[in-house]
């Protein structure tokens, strides 16, 4: 696949400044939009997660007229509702060191230095905010004895900054946010659209000015225009067909905005997380995370010799290999998720995994049970625990868990500027659809973090920056008809291939795959093979795709085919993106650039930048965003 270089891009919306003052300094200098104009202007909110759910209810808490969408039968059943152990805050009620300089510093070492500064350090001060505003929403949040709230490490920091509602913080800051949006529903502020999907974006004069969704029960296309639109659709893990993400988390909103042309960065940043219930059948269609937020108490090991089949508990202390613990001493087993992901495939490769196919390392809770007791073990991560039975059969409080990354977030997304807005004009993208704040790798507990920061203080101010020059002219009408028209085309060239496969079997052989050629480890070898067979797998899609029933109805199998035709296009730029990118950085590791420790090598002088890649009918367009600091000094990263 061949692609130019273009021009490069920078972010002018960034203000300079010390760094303490720029998030100040902005939102001083935002226009604002007085009360009775914020009556006549209509945004459209694509999400109900935590970044579209929040952002909704605050737009229509400040009166704007706003109209939401998701594909669920509910938005509090958006994907945000999975997310177990915690929101990171830099509050430091523990009084043990934590701030917010070194909630910055974390996340940016943890994003292996190929974030902006200026972005991660709002996303630091504002963090303080988001657990006032989920208390006062009440949220439970887990408390101490004496009553105040309890705080728990995670991965890639030394300091207890993360706080949690057992293994349900998701779920609890969700309904948070659904109360306040339900609220504004009930007001009149906020139109609710479930079961829509978005299909198309509306550009008018070189704006986003609306959508073209199409009813999932009823099959109806329908238009709707505003003054701005805001993503908050999510990531694009499932393009691995196997990941911890819902069965219906896709990227067809962000590319759809992609194709009509924003600028989609860092699209091969793909994070793995360590701590997954591995794969157990060959028809298996979707993984289960366990959260991170064991690694607190639980200890990682494998056998220390090879091939090793003897029950756990038949393998004594001095023949075990707590790994994390020997290779990273000064983190143990709370290094980031892409240096506990490599480092357990290592050990399977090396012959000591355990379980069917040895893909598998011990999780193991005997310890903390000892010091602890069984109860104050339960109360922490009961819930889990017995999630983790259901699933496996298996009693972690007897017999240790077993553990084995697979693919979760995506740090890649569409490109934004300091104020969340694309390339395009009125589009506002927020949450895990843009490529965010988290760098090659995101920081466990900083996922809540940015989709909440987003939602309720960030795009809140800078959105209202962009309409206070509103409203805007009438919305081209043979815009709105052109993206009606690519949509129905599209849906009736699915439903007239009537070949063989189903778009699962096409979605299951991408994402092997993509697995294998570029998931934790990628060569250029592997990714010239995978963009040699991406094309020609897709080829066979567009003739031998089998979909049934019709598109006015609800058609499950349309939709299906529809995502999983996305997914290819998407898969072929994610690989397209690690063959040029030739260093390893965080959870993307190239094997022909690491140090003699095995370690991810970057290459600062190549590659300190943001890959923005613009569709045109030419092919890709690169366009690099410098990334350059002042506050932080680009040095290897070590955990030891």
């Amino acid at each position: 696949m061949k692609y130019t270089e273009g021009s490069e891009i920078r972010d002018a919306k960034a203000p300079s400044g010390p760094i303490e003052e720029r998030w100040e300094k902005r939102k001083f200098s935002a226009k604002l939009v007085n009360p009775a104009n914020k009556r006549k202007l209509h945004v459209i909110v694509v999400g109900t997660g935590l970044a579209g759910g929040s952002a909704a209810a605050t737009l229509g808490e400040l009166g704007y007229n706003v109209t939401s969408f998701c594909y669920q039968d509910s938005p509090r059943r958006a994907h945000s509702i999975a997310a177990q152990g915690g929101i990171n805050a830099a509050k430091n009620y523990r009084g043990d060191g934590d701030s917010i300089y070194r909630l910055f510093y974390d996340t940016v070492k943890g994003g292996d230095f190929r974030a902006r500064e200026s972005n991660v350090y709002r996303l630091a001060q504002v963090s303080v905010n988001i657990i006032d505003q989920a208390v006062a929403q009440g949220v439970p949040f887990a408390r101490e004895y004496g009553g105040l709230l309890d705080t728990r490490s995670f991965g890639g920091a030394q300091v207890s900054r993360t706080f949690y509602a057992r293994g349900q913080t998701g779920q609890q800051l969700l309904l948070g946010a659904y109360q306040a949006l339900e609220r504004q529903v009930a007001a009149g502020t906020v139109t609710m659209h479930t079961r829509h999907e978005m299909l198309d974006l509306i550009v008018s004069e070189g704006r986003a000015r609306g959508v073209i969704v199409r009813d999932m029960v009823t099959g109806e296309i329908e238009r709707h225009v505003a003054d701005a639109v805001v993503l908050a659709t999510g990531g694009y893990g499932n393009v691995f067909f196997l990941s911890t993400n819902a069965k219906g988390c896709n990227t067809t909103a962000i590319w759809r905005a992609h194709e009509r042309g924003a600028y989609f960065a860092n699209p091969c940043y793909t994070q793995i997380h360590p701590t997954c219930i591995p794969v157990s059948g060959e028809y298996q269609s979707k993984l289960t995370l366990m959260s991170e937020s064991l690694r607190n108490d639980g200890r990682v090991w494998v056998p220390l010799r090879k091939n090793d089949t003897r029950a756990p508990g038949d393998i004594p202390e001095q023949e075990r290999d707590y790994y994390l613990e020997r290779i990273y001493p000064a983190f143990g087993n709370l290094v980031p998720r892409d240096i506990a992901s490599r480092a357990a495939k290592n050990v399977c490769d090396e012959g000591r995994g355990v379980g069917p196919g040895g893909l598998g390392v011990y999780l193991d809770f005997r310890d903390a049970i000892g010091r602890l007791g069984r109860d104050a073990v339960e109360k922490k991560y009961g819930n889990l625990f017995e999630m983790y039975e259901r699933i496996t059969g298996e009693n972690p409080y007897d017999v240790p868990m077993r553990i084995y990354p697979a693919v979760h977030y995506t740090m890649g997304g569409l490109w934004v500027d300091y104020d969340l807005q694309s390339t395009i004009p009125g589009l506002f993208v927020i949450g895990e659809a843009n490529f965010s704040d988290h760098g090659a790798n995101r920081l466990g507990a900083s996922a809540l973090m940015q989709g909440l920061a987003d939602g309720y203080f960030v795009l809140p101010t800078t959105l209202g920056d962009y309409l206070a020059d509103g409203p805007y002219n009438d919305v081209d009408e043979e815009a709105v008809a052109a993206a009606e028209i690519r949509v129905r085309d599209k849906i009736d060239r699915l439903l007239s291939v009537n070949g063989t496969r189903t778009p699962d079997s096409f979605h299951r052989e991408l994402g092997k795959l993509m697995w294998d050629y570029c998931g934790m480890e990628r060569t250029e070898e592997s990714l010239r093979k995978a963009l040699e067979r991406i094309p020609e797998l897709r080829a066979e899609f567009w003739q031998n795709v089998k979909v049934t029933g019709t598109a006015e109805e609800l058609n499950q199998v349309l939709e299906k085919a529809g995502r999983v035709a996305d997914f290819f296009d998407l898969a072929e730029l994610m690989c397209l993106d690690a063959l040029v990118r030739t260093e390893s950085c965080g959870g993307h590791f190239r094997a022909e650039s690491q140090d003699s420790d095995g370690e991810a090598l970057r290459d600062d002088d190549r590659f300190a930048h943001v890959a923005a890649w613009e569709r045109t009918p030419d092919g890709p367009v690169l366009h690099k965003e410098p990334l350059e600091y002042e506050y932080v000094k680009m040095t290897q990263r070590s955990y030891k």
